[in-house]
């Protein structure tokens, strides 16, 4: 039990499975929790997958949309949280980094965070429409890996620049050297397994990971929790949108 509570607290985390520990999770185990990031998105692809597979009627519209109410579901919309903060904060914050990280804190949600969740959402249901329209399964897949991927990637390259909370302690207790090998194995381990397929996605999600974190360090010097969040969701999007256009 003691070597699956990792991925039990990843689950819980980054899912709504209906998950109880029989303790509140250590430091160490929050850490380690982040090795398995990548495994969930693979459970969550393989889940948008199946339900792409599944005989269902009612056109390729409608069924982007069901995948899509499944995707925000099964995370929760923990990472549009995320994604609408930054955006709010980014917008009101003017360039000054003080300023941006006060306005990160604020739970509610003002203008620029509603319109990134509108394009946001928007890009992803017309992506998974024309996906389905050319049976093109693997990109369901690779989405939730690589946008799950690259949080292990960000902790282990980007200094956390907000003391305390969860945050703090997944950056602090993160076993690098065992993240580094688990992210190399996601990155060699896509175009060894989809081939060409899988090589477009691949590029999307690594050009919009380093464009995204040259931006969290201009303006914040690292990263927070909620800058993390929108990573993942604007990965997902580049690897959908990208894939959808080619």
């Amino acid at each position: 039990m003691a070597f699956f509570r990792p991925l039990l607290i990843a689950l819980q985390f980054l899912t709504r499975l209906p998950i109880s520990l029989n303790s509140a999770p250590d430091e160490r185990d929050l850490g380690r929790s982040l090795l398995y990031y990548p495994l969930v998105g693979l459970l969550v692809g393989g889940l948008l997958v199946a339900l792409a597979w599944a005989p269902l009627g009612g056109g390729d519209a409608l069924r982007a949309a069901l995948l899509l109410a499944a995707w925000v579901f099964a995370s929760g919309g923990l990472h549009l949280d995320g994604l609408a903060d930054s955006a709010d904060a980014w917008v009101g914050g003017l360039g000054d980094r003080e300023r941006t990280l006060a306005i990160m804190k604020d739970p509610n949600c003002g203008p620029a965070g509603v319109v990134a969740l509108v394009l946001t959402l928007l890009l992803k249901f017309a992506a998974l429409q024309a996906l389905l329209a050319h049976g093109a399964w693997t990109p369901l897949l690779l989405a939730p890996l690589l946008g799950r991927s690259a949080l292990p990637a960000l902790f282990l390259t980007t200094p956390y620049v907000r003391p305390g909370g969860l945050g703090d302690v997944l950056a602090r207790c993160l076993p690098r050297r065992t993240a580094l090998w688990v992210v190399l194995a996601v990155l060699a381990g896509i175009p060894a397994t989809t081939g060409v397929t899988g090589l477009w996605p691949l590029l999307a999600a690594l050009l919009t990971f380093g464009w995204l974190r040259m931006l969290m360090l201009r303006r914040l010097g690292g990263t927070t929790g909620d800058t993390a969040g929108a990573m993942v969701e604007m990965v997902e999007v580049a690897v959908l949108v990208s894939t959808a256009l080619v």
